[in-house]
């Protein structure tokens, strides 16, 4: 309580058991085998899904445009390396759900023969529209997990004028340290994009925020970035979800963005430390974002580290790599344990969102038992986001979703903080992720009731427009036909009086001849 009264704009969070020690003193291992096959999947970011430009049996070369973007919210996806387009198909999504998603599958050649790669000369140089296509092509997103277009975000960065560029180096979530262990070896490269990114926005400065549970990488960026005044490396307190974009902002400059705000509203841009060296590869170069650096640790894992992986990686190939014990998996999830994603089988690909695979033993998810609220607020005290989980939990036990909402269920970020803290062992981001998805399937109801009722009106419109329209139709037939009944009888009775003008003359010489 203490901490929250001395740094008062550090709000709630948790002090979660990290599990860091036995990833983040090893270096990135690059050594893992070339993958027979690779599952590409066309829908790795926010938006619309990538468009395939390649045919089964066509040969592609290692960074070669598999599918190309499909409007402004979308990203193009390449080939991890080269052979063959061996199909495109619907194969299971890194997803809880495992439903199928469109995947293009690449027979490996063994060569890993990149696309010939032409960088430029001065990539500082470059203009800003240039940085940011360049960024587009490449495929590049969000790698700290929103997977949002990095080229769209730095246009909104420029076309807003933003005075900050705001690097999340957290890495809150336990167990993970490929962002730490990337700062510890890449931070020069770190840094150059870092560079590109604030000229692809006009930005003046950048601030880096990195957890003081990770000193090393600290130094690392700072003796980088030792050169660049506009660019500050600053250590913010190890408290979980420190990593959360809105509580690093409010923390590193004392604003705090609208609850239907973005950070561009307050001259703010936010993107991962991971993002700031897939720019630097993309710019400089000239290389798409094909492979990501993974955390991978658990009880189950004889031999954690983290891994650069290719992406389109079968997870199970991953885990063979670090020498995991499948028998032994009680719960595999994709991400950190508070906020990632629980998969029911490992045959997955490694997707650009994918920044830790853990395989947890029974040891690492023992589940106690539940026992009925005390009414202690431990967690309105550890929520982050300042809403009060234990009434909003009650209200959706109650089957109130309105209520719930009105006490800012659609503002909470799912973070888990208020579940770990709870004395009696209440899992109450279970009842929020219910009440999102129950509003969710609400929504969806509206918006067919509301697409129903449209489709309805438009049916009446058209008919009520083909009825006008026949009924015109009828009326210029009928005002046709009594037309035409006119022009015919007009014409009889010019036949008969022409009839009776030449019956008159010669009725007149019979007559004169008679006499």
């Amino acid at each position: 309580m203490l901490a929250l009264f001395e740094n008062p704009r550090l709000r709630g969070g948790v002090h979660a058991e990290e599990h860091k020690v036995e990833t983040s003193g090893l270096p990135i291992a690059t050594d893992m085998p070339l993958p027979k096959k690779l599952y590409i999947p066309v829908q790795q970011h926010v938006g619309k899904p990538a468009e395939p430009l390649v045919k089964v049996g066509e040969k592609v070369l290692k960074g070669q445009l598999l599918a190309y973007s499909q409007g402004t919210i979308s990203a193009p996806v390449h080939a991890p390396s080269s052979g063959t387009i061996a199909d495109v198909l619907d194969f299971p999504a890194p997803h809880p759900s495992a439903l199928p998603i469109r995947t293009i599958v690449i027979e490996t050649d063994g060569l890993d023969q990149w696309l010939p790669l032409q960088a430029p000369d001065d990539p500082l140089s470059l203009p800003a529209e240039e940085i940011c296509a360049l960024v587009g092509a490449a495929g590049v997103v969000g790698l700290g997990g929103a997977v949002f277009p990095s080229a769209v975000k730095l246009d909104l960065g420029r076309k807003n004028k933003i005075q900050m560029l705001l690097i999340n180096a957290g890495e809150c979530e336990p167990y993970l340290t490929c962002d730490d262990r990337l700062m510890q070896e890449r931070a020069g490269e770190i840094v150059t994009g870092i560079r590109l990114m604030l000229r692809g926005m006009h930005a003046p400065e950048a601030t880096v925020g990195i957890e003081d549970n990770k000193p090393e990488a600290f130094i690392a960026m700072r003796e980088a970035c030792a050169e660049f005044a506009n660019i500050n490396v600053v250590q913010v307190p190890t408290r979980y979800p420190m990593g959360w974009d809105r509580q690093m902002l409010r923390y590193l400059t004392g604003r705090e963005i609208p609850a239907d705000g973005r950070a561009t509203d307050i001259g703010v841009v936010i993107h991962n430390v991971a993002t700031a060296h897939a720019v630097y590869k993309a710019v400089c170069l000239n290389q798409p974002l094909i492979s990501r650096v993974v955390t991978v640790s658990g009880g189950a894992v004889a031999e954690p580290k983290n891994v650069e992986v290719l992406i389109g990686t079968l997870m199970s190939e991953v885990l063979d790599f670090c020498a995991a014990d499948k028998s032994r998996v009680a719960r595999l999830i994709m991400g950190g344990p508070m906020m990632g994603d629980a998969l029911p089988l490992s045959e997955v690909p490694v997707v650009k969102a994918c920044n830790g695979i853990l395989a947890l033993s029974e040891q690492d998810i023992e589940i106690p038992e539940v026992k009925p609220c005390i009414r202690c607020s431990t967690c309105v005290t550890a929520c982050p986001v300042g809403l009060l989980p234990l009434e909003m939990a009650s209200r959706i036990r109650a089957s109130q979703l309105d209520a719930a909402v009105d006490l800012g269920l659609k503002d909470c970020i799912n973070c888990g903080s208020c579940s770990y803290v709870c004395p009696s062992n209440i899992p109450l981001v279970h009842y929020f992720k219910f009440a999102s998805g129950e509003l969710y399937k609400r929504q969806q109801m509206e918006h067919k009731s509301e697409q129903t009722k449209r489709l309805i009106d438009d049916r009446n419109q058209r008919m009520e427009r083909i009825r006008l329209e026949q009924e015109a139709e009828a009326r210029r037939v009928m005002e046709a036909r009594a037309a035409r009944a006119r022009e015919q009888e007009l014409a009889k009775l010019k036949a008969q009086q022409a009839q009776q003008s030449i019956s008159e003359p010669t009725d007149i010489a019979t007559a004169e001849e008679v006499r």
